[in-house]
C-alpha cells in the first residue's frame, strides 16, 4: 500500500508544541497525570488533522479521539503512537504525523516516551482504506532504521520521502 499518497506536507507536524506544566505536590495522581499529557497531545494532533478541511467538527473529533483512547491505549511500544478513529466527523480519511524529539508519556505498552504520533481517522463507512492503512503503517514501523530516519528529518517532504522509500 502507497502509504506516502496519503501524508500531506501540511498535515506534519516536526516538533509538537505541547507543553504540561505539573506541580508535583497537587499532581500526585500519576493517572491523572497520565490522562492530562494524553489530552494536551491529542488537542495538538486534532489541529493538526483540522489543516486538511476534511475535519468537520474537531471538538467532536478530540471527543472520539479520547474515548477510543480509553478503550486502549495506541501507543505501539518503541515510541510510536497510532491515534486513530473511525468517525462521522470527517468527511474522508486523513492521516497525519507530528514527532517529538524528547517524547511523551502515552501509556506505551513498554512504559516508553512517544516520539512518533501518527494519527488518523475515517468515516465509519470506509472501513476498508482504514485498515488496509492501518496494518501497512503497522508493518512499516516495526524497522528501527526507518523510526530513526523519521526523528532525523530535517522537512516534512523528508518525513514524505522516507515512508515511500520504506514501502
Amino acid at each position: 500500500m502507497n502509504l506516502s499518497r496519503f501524508l500531506k506536507p501540511e498535515l506534519i507536524k516536526l516538533e509538537l508544541d505541547t507543553k504540561i506544566e505539573f506541580d508535583p505536590e497537587k499532581e500526585t495522581n500519576s493517572q491523572k497525570r497520565l490522562w492530562k499529557i494524553k489530552e494536551a497531545v491529542l488537542e495538538e494532533l486534532v489541529e493538526l488533522l483540522d489543516r486538511s478541511g476534511k475535519v468537520c467538527n474537531k471538538h467532536k473529533l478530540f471527543l472520539d479521539l479520547l474515548n477510543r483512547e480509553k478503550k486502549a491505549s495506541t501507543a505501539i511500544g518503541k515510541g510510536i503512537a497510532i491515534p486513530h478513529v473511525r468517525t462521522m466527523q470527517v468527511r474522508e480519511f486523513i492521516i497525519g504525523f507530528a514527532r517529538s524529539k524528547e517524547g511523551y508519556e502515552f501509556d506505551s505498552l513498554d512504559k516508553e516516551p512517544v516520539q512518533l504520533f501518527f494519527i488518523s481517522a475515517a468515516p465509519p463507512y470506509d472501513d476498508a482504506l482504514y485498515l488496509k492503512v492501518f496494518k501497512a503503517l503497522a508493518e512499516l514501523l516495526h524497522s528501527d532504521s526507518l523510526k530513526e530516519e523519521l526523528l532525523t528529518a530535517n522537512s516534512e517532504y523528508e518525513i514524505i520521502r522516507t515512508i515511500h522509500k520504506a514501502e
